[in-house]
């Protein structure tokens, strides 16, 4: 078993040990998650780009936690709706490939407008 699937198989046990399936529906789930990426960017809020790049050691412990929270919740959504979510990052890492070739893309903010 990968760790990826480990972490799947911990995250449904701890949430079936506490009767939360109820609770997990894919639109809650994507609720919550919207919501722990709203935590995370207070994190960022009214820093500099430098300051961004540069947290201490006590922020950088609260982002990580705050980002491990996202993963959580994008596993277990991901495990709810039966997403392979290795494999469709892998397909999406294709299609952006496709979609920003180095030729076009290479130091480019640009968006594919096509």
């Amino acid at each position: 078993m990968s760790e990826h699937e480990d972490l799947v198989e911990r995250l449904r046990e701890f949430s079936d040990a506490r009767n939360w399936g109820q609770f997990h529906s894919p639109k809650n789930l994507a609720m919550a998650l919207s919501a722990e990426v709203g935590e995370l960017l207070e994190h960022f809020q009214w820093l500099t780009e430098a300051e961004s790049n540069d947290l201490a050691v006590s922020s950088l412990e609260s982002v990580a936690l705050e980002m491990a929270d996202i993963f959580l919740y994008l596993l277990r959504l991901s495990d709810v709706l039966g997403v392979d979510l290795v494999a469709a990052a892998n397909r999406k890492i294709e299609i952006n490939n496709k979609k920003y070739p180095v030729e076009t893309s290479y130091g480019s903010k640009k968006k594919h407008l096509g």
